[in-house]
């Protein structure tokens, strides 16, 4: 369903004339060919999930987010203008993010059902919180709450 939608979009993209649009979807369809490809040699499946296009939309996001920062420190202004626009538009795709303070309550929620102690725990702590927020939120910033946690 998500597919289909996105080649909807990269259709009327196209006839609209808009060209970052057109290019960032069509980089995000190759990826999901991608991954398509590589669960038809693994399971003989050959359809991706919603769930499943999600996560290569998260993937490809993220992506973008680390290039602005490796452009931001190389100073390449222009890059980082090209890099903002293709998140902006991937992010539409992309369920709504958790706030900081959700994440805080529901990783503070983890580490009480876990048990954690310290940061030896931090492992059962991530394999509790990341299936509850998988794709809304970025895995470092919740990486970085739980050490913050359990100091």
């Amino acid at each position: 369903m998500l597919k289909e939608n996105l080649q909807k979009d990269l259709k009327d993209s196209v006839k609209g004339r808009k060209e970052v649009v057109s290019l960032t979807l069509r980089l995000l369809l190759a990826a999901i060919l991608l991954k398509e490809k590589e669960k038809k040699y693994k399971t003989k499946e050959e359809n991706l999930t919603d769930e499943e296009v999600l996560e290569v939309v998260a993937a490809e996001a993220k992506k973008r987010k680390e290039a602005i920062e490796a452009y931001n420190k190389g100073g390449r202004q222009d890059l980082v203008e090209k890099e903002k626009a293709e998140l902006e538009i991937l992010a539409k795709y992309l369920p709504e993010q958790l706030s900081e303070k959700e994440l805080r309550d529901m990783v503070q929620e983890a580490v009480i059902e876990t048990r954690a102690e310290s940061i030896k725990d931090m492992g059962r702590v991530m394999s509790q919180i990341m299936p509850k927020v998988k794709g809304r939120a970025d895995g470092s910033l919740i990486s970085q709450i739980v050490k913050e946690l359990l100091k």
